[in-house]
Parts: structure tokens; sequence; C-alpha cells
């Protein structure tokens, strides 16, 4: 396998390629974010990624730019004899999307909203609480960008498909090939080779950082047919957002009441406090929103509140911690089966994140544990994230 340690190839299709809109910096971000999100897939082989999944990540980057008053546009927008072309062509179903979360809480949605609903929509339980024209817009808004992905996908490089190759259905895929999980024989995928692949995994947070610094760049010198030119410095801070944890855990905290109320009782991962009926306790996430908006079971586990709030707060354990913690975590998961709802929903989310627990006999407490702690040391060492 032929290495380029400097990400040449990522580099030139950032800074010197020709661009008329956003799409190939979108792509390069999406292929890296997905390369992070789901870190047992690769290991010397083609990785196979759904268009559908890069779709998810396009919705997240280009939703605070959808906003039906003051538009930030994303590229040229010609005049054509049936009107002024879009920018891109699927701001309609986004900016309907977003309209509709807008409507459902009554206030202007947050910039980083975009990675809250998908993260609403990616889970089932979760998603089955909204309303059906919500979540009728989001798929529409998903099918209309995943068409778009194809762009850049094409053009990436000199030539056409000189970088990645045309997206295939992954039935008809015929080079050895690892899927992300989840993923379906009639997904039409984008199929990232071993040596670019290993670079997205080596220099995550370079690439972010330059695709982050050329989108913000690029945006800036699009020249708006309305006179409202933005600036560069609030393009980076909207394309920087992080949501916060503002959607409840009313479900999961309910279920977990449950088996409390029931007699079990879990072991806070950091402290190992007791934590039983009457003891105050904190939902947290093991990788906390403000990094990842996870609202996955694997990602969750009862723990003391004072130091989830004032130690740990957004950030992730040291390796020694870590390892502490494991067992502790797998014990977690082995008490969440007591109850079917909750095993599911962790047998759900665990399947759709991890490659290593993708058959019925892999999906245990320990090997969960296992998969959750490996996800959290390599995020941690990728993205140079502060350790408590």
């Amino acid at each position: 396998m032929s290495i380029d340690p400097r990400g040449t190839v990522i580099s030139t299709i950032l800074r010197h390629d020709a661009k008329t809109t956003s799409y190939k910096i979108a792509l390069i971000r999406a292929i890296n974010d997905v390369a992070l999100a789901f870190p047992d897939v690769g290991n010397g082989q083609a990785v196979a990624i759904p268009l559908r999944v890069l779709a998810e990540y396009w919705l997240a980057y280009y939703w605070p730019f959808a906003d039906q008053h003051l538009p930030i546009w994303q590229g040229p927008r010609n005049r054509r004899r049936e009107g002024v072309a879009q920018d891109m062509a699927f701001r309609p179903e986004l900016t309907a999307l977003k309209l509709e979360w807008e409507a459902l809480w009554q206030m202007p949605a947050a910039p980083s909203d975009g990675f809250v609903v998908v993260n609403e929509m990616r889970v089932s339980r979760r998603r089955a609480q909204y309303p059906p024209s919500l979540v009728r817009a989001y798929y529409e808004a998903l099918q209309a960008i995943a068409k778009t992905i194809e762009m850049p996908i094409r053009y990436a490089g000199p030539g056409n498909w000189s970088v990645f190759p045309r997206p295939a259905r992954f039935d008809s895929l015929q080079q050895p090939v690892t899927a992300l999980p989840g993923t379906q024989p009639a997904d039409r995928c984008l199929v990232v080779k071993p040596e670019v692949w290993f670079l997205f995994r080596q220099l995550s947070l370079w690439i972010e950082a330059l695709c982050i610094h050329q989108w913000a760049l690029f945006t800036e010198s699009v020249d708006p047919t309305d006179g409202r030119r933005v600036h560069r410095g609030q393009v980076y801070k909207l394309l920087t957002d992080r949501p916060g944890n503002r959607r409840p855990l009313t479900w999961e905290r309910n279920e977990v009441e449950l088996l409390i109320l029931e007699g079990h009782t879990f072991t806070c991962l950091w402290t190992r406090k007791r934590i039983a009926a009457g003891v105050p306790y904190d939902l947290d996430h093991l990788v906390p929103v403000s990094i990842y908006p996870f609202n996955e079971m694997w990602n969750l586990a009862p723990t003391d509140p004072h130091f989830n709030q004032h130690v740990k707060r957004d950030r992730l354990p040291s390796p020694e911690r870590l390892a502490v913690a494991q067992p502790i975590l797998a014990q977690t998961y082995t008490t969440y089966g007591r109850l079917p709802s909750l095993r599911e929903a962790l047998r759900e989310d665990s399947v759709q994140r991890f490659l290593s627990v993708s058959s019925p006999a892999d999906i245990t407490p320990e090997r969960i544990a296992s998969a959750a702690a490996r996800f959290i040391e390599q995020l941690a060492t990728a993205r140079n994230i502060a350790r408590f």
C-alpha cells in the first residue's frame, strides 16, 4: 500500500481544485468525520460508505446556511429563464426541514441543530417521538443531498473519478471491501481506497481544520446576488458550533430509573460510588455531546453527578481511568440487559456503531464495553482532546 504521509491528495483537493460550490470541501470533511465515527472499520481494506451516511453529515454542515430569510450562499446563483438557480441543489429540501424543526419547537434553530436532528433521526426509538411531517422532510432532504454528493465525488482531483471511483450499490462491488456497520445491499456507496482511508485516520485533526478554514474562505468569496456578503469569521463560527445536550434523555432515564426501582444498582465508572434507589445520578455521555452528539445507549451510563458536572465535563478519560472503567461499563451494560427494552436499545445502537459487534455472538456486554473503550481512546488521540 502506497502511503502519502503528508496528505497531498487531500490537501490538493481542498486548496487547489477548482470550486464553484463548497461541495468538495463538504465531501472531504464528511469522509473525515466518518473515519473518526467508525473506528474499527478499515484495517488495510477499502471502505464502503453509503451515500446516505455522508448525506447525514452534509445535512448538519449546511444546516446553518439554509435560513429562509437570511441564507448564506454556497455558490453562484445564475439567472435562467425559469428563474434564479439554487446555489445548493438541496437548499429547498433542507430549508423545508429547518422550518419544520423550528415550527415544532416554536423558536429559531441553533446553528448546530442539524447535528441534533441527525442524531435524533438515526435512533429509531427517538425518531418515533417526532411528527410524521418532520420525519418525511428529513428523509426528503437526505435523499436530495445524497444525490448531490455524487458531483464532488466525480470531480475531486484531476479529471473524472480520479481520487474516488463512481459510487455503486454495495452488493455490486467486486473488490475486497469493508462496509460501515448498518450498510444494506442496495445502498449506493462511495469506496475509499485503503491508503486514502489511512490518511483520514492519521491526519483527522489537520484535515478538519483545513476543511473549515478553506470553507470559510470560499463562502466569504461568493458574490451574493442580494449584496449581503458574509465574513469568514462568521462562517467559521457557524461551522464549528457544537450542540449542547438540549434534547432530554427522557426515555433512557425512565428506563434506567425503572431498573433502579426494581432493586438493581449501578456503579459510577469514575468514582465507583454505588448508585441505587434514592441516590442522585447523571446519565452521563461517555463521549460528550460537544465532541460528538451520540445519544446512543452504549454512550450513556449512570454516574456521580458532582464528578460528571465538575470534573469530567466535556473531557475524555485518561487511558488509566478508561482501563479501570471498562469492566464497570460492561457491568452497566449487563444491568441494562435486565430490561428487554434497554437490552434491545443497546443492541441496536451498538450494531450500528461498531463493526466488532455486528454478529449476534459478538453482542455481549464485555464486547460492547471493549469496543466503546477503543473508540473513546482513538477519538481522544486523533483529536487531542483534554483528558481527566
